[in-house]
């Protein structure tokens, strides 16, 4: 049994090589405006950036993946398409888009591009992805963070398609690729602008001994000195409903799904991705490292529970989830 594919986010070039140098097979990266999910200041990529970087990273065997992952808006499809021959020229190893106009476009201009279905696709089903196959010639599908393992299992063994599965980092509450709330409080959302709750959006009041983080005015939680204080989304806020006040979305956890590589192996999964453009090189370089031993590890036939714990440090309000990997309820 072969190896998994160990991607990792890279939102700066300085990002990149530390993912590279801990050890990722892959890296995904995005240009510096809307055509990829994490447009926030300071991230991301120039065109000349992008190039450097994909020479870089092929001289020390490793690939770029270029996320052009928004949906491209009606009528002005112009950037996302400029996007994918900024990237083709680049020389990136596979472009990541969901947005069908992105797709045939990179299919028809560029017939050589590797191409992957980014997870705002949202296809969790053979079907679905035989659609994408068949139509626009994808390699390879990100699956929507809702399945379990026998449930990936199942769908490998109905299709040709490489899978690539979330292992590591945020959890989406909205189904991929459909998100309403922050666009209900901000007017800007991942799926078009690239931007979950942006950063203009976001501040904290403090008053009583009390925080409280606010996106677009709107109190999201209201938080005592010791208890940690995560980025302010709506989908992981605490609001009161019959007067209980409670996370009714989702609870401030991360995904953690080390201890499942194994599984996920077994199941036929191609990659394993780690999420967090946004995160810094400190971040990405420690994950990497850690699911590079791990992986590593499987491959030997070694025990992989020592390294299960490495990393629960980082996990959103202290606390970690194997998300739908593990769910009992179907």
């Amino acid at each position: 049994m072969g190896s998994v594919e160990l991607v990792c986010p890279a939102g700066s070039p300085a990002m990149l090589r530390a993912a590279v140098e801990a050890g990722a097979d892959s890296v995904y990266c995005g240009l510096r405006d809307e055509t990829n999910a994490r447009n926030f200041p300071g991230l991301n990529f120039s065109p000349d950036e992008l190039a450097g970087a994909v020479d870089w990273a092929h001289d020390r065997g490793a690939r770029v993946l270029v996320a052009i992952n928004t949906f491209a808006r009606a009528g002005a499809t112009d950037a996302w398409l400029a996007s994918v021959d900024t990237a083709v020229k680049a020389g990136a190893d596979a472009i990541i888009a969901a947005d069908l106009a992105v797709l045939a476009y990179a299919r028809d201009a560029h017939p050589g591009a590797r191409l992957h279905l980014s997870v705002q696709a949202a296809a969790g089903t053979a079907d679905a992805i035989a659609f994408y196959a068949e139509a626009y010639q994808v390699k390879r599908v990100v699956l929507p963070r809702v399945l379990s393992a026998p449930e990936i299992a199942g769908l490998i063994r109905e299709t040709s398609v490489e899978v690539e599965a979330f292992v590591f980092g945020g959890l989406c509450v909205m189904a991929e690729g459909r998100c309403a709330l922050s666009s209900y409080a901000t007017g800007r959302s991942p799926n078009l602008s690239g931007v979950c709750s942006p950063p203009e959006a976001v501040t904290f009041d403090r008053a009583d001994g009390m925080l409280t983080p606010r996106l677009a005015g709107l109190a999201i939680d209201r938080l005592g000195a010791d208890e940690p204080a995560g980025y302010p989304t709506l989908c992981k806020g605490r609001f009161e409903a019959g007067d209980d006040p409670a996370y009714l979305f989702e609870d401030p956890v991360s995904l953690n799904a080390m201890g499942l590589l194994k599984s996920l192996r077994a199941a036929g999964v191609k990659a394993v991705k780690i999420e967090g453009r946004q995160r810094g090189k400190a971040y990405v370089a420690r994950v990497a490292s850690a699911f590079r031993a791990a992986i590593d590890a499987l491959d030997r036939g070694e025990d992989t529970t020592r390294f299960e714990a490495l990393l629960s440090d980082l996990a959103e309000g202290g606390r970690e989830t194997a998300g739908a990997y593990n769910k009992k309820w179907r």
